[in-house]
């Protein structure tokens, strides 16, 4: 059995306990929470709240990079033991191409696609960020190569991009050196659709995953690139950095320390943005994205776990959205946590399939 993710909550856990008017705090005794969701985590400890964590955002940073590699691994052994006992994915082919970044640093794309493309007719494209806060974790993960595999199933070109983290195995990279070499690995896939033989090209990610795509989004409109993503599918994107985080977000205290917790939250966010010096940045932080910043952006979805600590963010993020004439659907899957719809195959197959059902048909359709 691989080791729990470390320091899952935070100090505050007891007290978001009681606002959520739950005795012991814990995501099993949670009504919403699905329960094969449940069972399946409480073979790892985390049906219930864990210790406090062992480090805080202001902890020196040597400390931090050291608890971001545990939490890597942590979270690398149970997002692999989730998968446990599932059949490949059948009728899917690979190839890696090796593009240049734009710091002299070489990036990875991992490339899935359908392995029989009916009338050689163009496809959609997704361009995959991988989640971990922009801090840990890589697109050769297991789990992000089997989201990959099950999207290029279901007749989608996908591009899983190695960015560079700010911790851990692909560290120490701060921002903006993940949001570049994403950057790079879009335009490259925006200038080669007819060699790719695609149509659409969608940015997506999960988490930290998320806060790039839209940061890509954003940065595009921005520069007003000759050739844009033509949509965004965020799921439970980090949006707001830690320092100022909206108080009117009541997920942060219901949700607070299931799976994922606001003081993890914010040692990652403290990795990724280190002394807060893009505190105030849309590109690093796009909850600070201005209505100019939004106004012209291609069609987004935002997906958020009803679960999670960042689901009020995400959905205060497309409610701008709209009031700046963007077409936006805010999805919420229930009884899910933080990204539960993209990690849990095994124990929820129909809620799995539904995000990627929905990845596809939102790309497909643009």
């Amino acid at each position: 059995m691989p080791k729990s993710p470390t320091g899952t909550m935070g100090p505050d856990a007891s007290g978001a306990a009681a606002r959520r008017g739950l005795p012991q705090g814990d995501l099993r005794d949670d009504p919403r929470a699905d329960p094969r969701m449940v069972a399946a985590l409480a073979a790892f400890g985390l049906d219930r709240q864990s210790p406090p964590l062992p480090v805080a955002a202001d902890s020196p940073r040597e400390a931090l990079l050291d608890y971001a590699a545990q939490t890597e691994a942590g979270f690398g052994g149970l997002f692999d033991a989730l998968l446990a006992g599932l059949a490949p994915v059948a009728g899917v082919s690979h190839e890696t191409a090796i593009i240049a970044g734009p710091d002299g640093n070489d990036i990875s794309l991992r490339i899935h696609r359908p392995a029989f493309q009916p009338g050689n007719r163009p496809l959609p494209c997704v361009v995959h960020f991988h989640g971990g806060g922009g801090v840990i974790l890589s697109a050769a993960d297991p789990c992000y190569e089997r989201w990959r595999d099950e999207l290029a199933a279901q007749g989608v070109v996908v591009i899983g991009v190695e960015f560079r983290n700010a911790a851990g195995k692909l560290g120490n990279h701060p921002y903006p050196a993940g949001l570049n070499d994403c950057t790079a690995a879009t335009i490259w896939a925006l200038e080669h659709r007819a060699d790719l033989n695609v149509d659409a090209v969608v940015v997506s990610g999960e988490s930290g995953g998320g806060n790039l795509a839209l940061a890509v989004a954003l940065k595009a409109n921005r520069q007003q690139w000759s050739r844009r993503p033509d949509g965004v599918y965020a799921i439970a994107p980090m949006i707001a950095s830690p320092w100022d985080k909206p108080a009117d977000l009541p997920s942060q205290t219901e949700n607070d320390g299931y799976l994922i917790s606001c003081g993890l939250l914010a040692v990652m966010g403290t990795l990724y943005d280190p002394l807060a010096a893009h505190g105030d940045e849309a590109l690093c932080w796009p909850q600070r994205a201005s209505d100019a910043d939004l106004g012209g952006l291609p069609a987004h979805v935002i997906s958020v776990n009803q679960l999670d600590p960042l689901r009020d963010e995400g959905l205060s993020y497309q409610r701008r959205l709209l009031r700046n004439s963007v077409n936006a659907v805010g999805r919420m899957v229930a009884g899910t946590v933080h990204a539960g719809d993209v990690f849990f195959a095994a124990a929820m197959p129909d809620v799995y399939a539904a995000t990627i059902r929905d990845v596809r048909g939102f790309a497909g359709q643009l």
